[in-house]
């Protein structure tokens, strides 16, 4: 993996302070990871079009995290992230929400693959990335998120 004492975190813990979060210097330095993965798999697979720093950290990273403005994510949840592609918002909200169980849904075995790496690389507990399509995955979970997928 490349470096990263390049990237400015602070322009996403300006974006969070909105939804009055402050990051931690652990979670800052998994967001740091979680780029440089999105980046090194984004160079052989298609995960996402947006690869500039600044724009992941608002269109990706602070807009998973706006969830939190309208549920508290502070209280243990289960929650499933249906056609997560690169991990949006799941792993995000898993990051600075580690009382969250997470299950990561995605049809594309490769992004799974790619997700289970990324876990693996953050030292991420109780989340999961499955290979399955939402309609054959029957579970109880108290949040369902989705960003850009088929009609559900």
């Amino acid at each position: 993996m490349s470096d990263n004492t390049n990237l400015d975190i602070s322009i996403l813990e300006r974006a969070v302070a909105g939804f009055d979060l402050v990051l931690t210097d652990t979670q800052k330095q998994s967001f740091l990871t979680y780029y440089q993965l999105l980046i090194e798999w984004n160079s052989f697979m298609n995960l996402t079009a947006i690869t500039d720093f600044e724009e992941v950290c608002m269109k990706h990273f602070a807009d998973s995290l706006s969830l939190c403005q309208a549920i508290d994510c502070t209280k243990p949840m289960k929650v499933i992230d249906i056609g997560t592609g690169a991990g949006f918002p799941g792993i995000v909200l898993k990051i600075v929400y580690p009382n969250l169980k997470v299950t990561l849904i995605d049809s594309l075995l490769k992004r799974v693959n790619y997700l289970n790496r990324t876990i693996e690389q953050l030292d991420l507990h109780d989340i999961k990335a499955i290979h399955t399509r939402s309609e054959d995955y029957k579970n109880q979970f108290d949040v369902v998120t989705s960003r850009a997928v088929a009609s559900l």
